[in-house]
């Protein structure tokens, strides 16, 4: 199939790679040169384990293109994917601009029929303005297009950064909402290939569809959410949070996922969702989504926690102290410092006063765009040189080689052995034989 999609940001470049491994001819669009002639030169913009690998390989065999020409990426498809950025308004609502630009697009130029998939995460509703964007640039061409077939579908992407591949190439479902038989036939064609073993497509209508995407997001923020206000009352009770979530994830009801305490959640989509959800709930319903309110208030709350125990141990004064941290993304796995919780920490630790030398294995350069020309904030080449001098490690992002480091080296160089875990990477009982003050979240 000729597919093109519209946006290289990470839905995008994901989604492509991978239709066209499976022997689609995939055409990419994006308005930026710039990142258009890193693809072209071979490179990729976002750091995403295999997706590189991946990209290549397809360009050499002729079935993945890039191209900033708008007109040109119009004719290219029958299958259109929208998958450009819905970045946060000021009030917390999807900034829906792009979407709406890309699809006037589409309607300027298209001669034949379409199927046009909004795979960007979009508010609820946001079909029926694709749709009617697409008609009324259509009906501005004169007679000759104004009738020119085109079917609009909600086909919501589910992929974890750090993972995303295999979560595109293995899903464990496709969601797709459409209105018409012709634009789920097209659907069920370009899908067949990733679920030869069962079948894993959802059919729905659009409405449903969009606000699947929302409600996935909104209830894994919550289960983090919930975790994280339970550790911090296991802290105060006495009681030990990983014990906890090993007794309730038994129960099948719950489950293990998304059960772990930590310093908060962040990232492109959580955050963003649960803002939006609520935007919409608000604004298009007139209802208050309060579990979700106490969600994101919690969520912002968790982030200043690992300030908060370096304070209660070192003093509300921090001047002359100096603290290594390690991992700066907002997961492992990926060099996406949007929401990390890495900046909050951070900033509490700056703001008192101190000074840090952070590590993350592939992060630093996106984190030196988030604090440019930051003259108490400094990076160092490995985890073991971002101890030097400190007067304690703060662990913030669960990277593999995080979880079993050198102990004696971190008790060698670090002023006193003072370990603050964000994300629960080792056993308090193991780090007292070790003669290491450990302080992990509701241990």
């Amino acid at each position: 199939m000729k597919i093109t999609v519209i946006g290289t940001g990470y839905v995008g470049l994901v989604s492509g790679a991978c239709l066209a491994e499976v022997g689609n001819d995939v055409l990419c669009l994006d308005v930026d040169p710039a990142k258009i002639a890193i693809l072209e030169a071979g490179g990729i913009p976002i750091y995403e384990p295999g997706l590189q690998e991946m990209m290549r390989r397809n360009v050499a065999a002729g079935r993945l293109h890039f191209t900033t020409d708008v007109e040109k990426a119009a004719h290219f498809g029958t299958i259109q994917f929208i998958a450009v950025g819905t970045p946060p308004g000021e009030d917390g609502s999807a900034d829906m601009q792009y979407v709406t630009a890309a699809a006037r697009n589409i309607g300027k130029y298209m001669n034949d029929y379409k199927v046009i998939v909004d795979k960007s995460t979009v508010p609820v509703g946001t079909a029926d303005a694709v749709k009617a964007a697409v008609a009324e640039e259509l009906a501005r061409r004169g007679d000759d297009y104004a009738n020119t077939p085109f079917s609009v579908v909600s086909n919501p992407e589910f992929l974890k950064e750090g993972a995303a591949i295999d979560d595109f190439m293995k899903p464990n479902r496709i969601v797709v909402g459409c209105d018409d038989e012709q634009a789920a036939l097209n659907m069920r064609a370009l899908y067949a290939p990733f679920q030869r073993n069962h079948e894993r497509l959802i059919l729905m209508d659009i409405r449903s569809a969009e606000l699947t995407k929302y409600a996935a997001n909104a209830m894994l923020a919550t289960r983090i959410s919930f975790m994280n206000e339970l550790a911090n009352l296991a802290e105060k009770l006495g009681a030990d949070i990983e014990q906890v979530r090993k007794g309730i994830g038994s129960d099948p009801r719950i489950g293990y996922d998304f059960l772990y305490a930590g310093a908060g959640y962040g990232g492109s989509c959580f955050p963003k969702d649960v803002k939006a959800l609520i935007k919409t709930a608000v604004d298009d319903a007139g209802i208050d989504l309060r579990v979700l309110k106490a969600v994101e208030t919690a969520n912002d709350a968790q982030k200043h926690v690992l300030g908060t125990k370096i304070k209660a141990r070192f003093g509300a004064d921090l001047t002359g102290r100096h603290f290594a941290l390690w991992g700066l993304a907002f997961k492992a796995n990926t060099d996406d410092m949007r929401e990390a919780t890495s900046c909050e920490v951070i900033k509490d630790l700056l703001a008192a006063g101190a000074t840090v030398t952070a590590y993350d294995p592939v992060a630093m350069d996106e984190a030196r765009h988030c604090f440019p020309d930051e003259p108490r904030l400094s990076y160092a080449g490995n985890q073991i040189g971002a101890l030097d001098n400190a007067d304690a490690l703060v662990i913030v992002t669960e990277w593999k080689e995080f979880r079993s480091p050198d102990f004696d080296s971190i008790r060698q160089k670090l002023k006193s052995p003072l370990i603050f875990d964000g994300r629960n990477l080792f056993e308090p009982a193991q780090m007292r034989s070790l003669g290491i003050v450990y302080f992990g979240i509701g241990r």
